[in-house]
């Protein structure tokens, strides 16, 4: 069994239906030539290249790459999550800044992931090892260049309502990688509960770490798929909700999948 087989199951569906969109678009309007969306696209990915390259660059000279010369104990977790998911040539640094986010780009190798001092400030090893693994998890299931490939052809010149299609197909492929990423940041931590309280101290802060505040600021999040303009939000945005993401990473715990896959990263780590 591959390790990837983690991908949320509707992942590649999703995936094929917003490219034959993106494609069906394309062909139908008159706006664009195949030819020149073919340009197009090749320009796009040409330009994120050259922002990545200038980016990692840029990344060498102001973060911190993670080392087990300069940072053992993180070096050690991130160790650890390469093992158990093998995303192939992978660097890390520390960025300067207090958000609580991560994020992960580069369509060559090595690919990075970038964490954010703030993340530091409250999380513990094992919700670390959840956003990293998440992280890793968009690289090796391609995310990070697929990224590009759709994102350019979604941004072919065309009229608005088809650009309004192919953006939220876009947008809707996007939210569905989500998933399939925080389903990595379980295998890499292997606990739930840790995976749980990770996504809520992303938005809990610092000083919200007691069982208490964690359930309070749960409750809160557990509210927004309530509300019109929560979901409207979130059809809006490359993430899903928050309330989404923790019933649906619980809800796949449970599966023998899971049981099966994590007794085989745990084996080979």
């Amino acid at each position: 069994m591959k390790t990837t087989a983690y991908r949320y199951p509707n992942e590649g569906l999703i995936l094929f239906v917003t490219l034959a969109l993106v494609l069906g678009v394309i062909a139908f309007t008159a706006l664009a030539t195949v030819c020149a969306s073919g340009l197009f696209i090749l320009a796009f990915i040409a330009l994120s290249y050259y922002l990545g390259r200038s980016h990692h660059q840029d990344l060498l000279r102001g973060a911190r790459q993670v080392t087990p010369q300069g940072t053992p104990r993180l070096a050690a977790v991130v160790e650890k999550c390469m093992a158990r998911l093998r995303p192939g040539e992978v660097q890390v640094f520390v960025a300067p800044g207090a958000a609580r986010n991560a994020y992960t780009f580069g369509l060559s190798s090595p690919k990075a992931v970038v964490l954010y001092d703030g993340l530091f400030q409250v999380m513990d090893r094992d919700e670390l090892a959840f956003i990293i693994g998440h992280e890793l998890g968009h690289v090796a299931l391609g995310h990070t260049w697929l990224n590009s490939l759709v994102g350019g052809m979604a941004g072919i010149p065309s009229s608005w309502s088809a650009g309004v299609l192919m953006s939220m197909a876009f947008l809707w492929w996007n939210r569905t990688c989500e998933y399939s990423a925080d389903r990595a940041g379980l295998l890499a931590c292997g606990k739930p509960e840790a995976a749980v309280t990770a996504l809520i101290k992303l938005v809990a802060g610092p000083g919200m770490d007691t069982p208490a505040e964690l359930q309070r600021v749960y409750r809160q999040l557990d509210a927004e798929d309530d509300s019109l303009w929560g979901n409207l939000g979130e059809t809006l945005g490359t993430h899903p909700m928050l309330i989404k993401r923790i019933e649906k990473l619980r809800a796949y715990a449970a599966t023998r999948q899971y049981q099966r896959l994590q007794a085989l990263v745990a084996r080979d780590e």
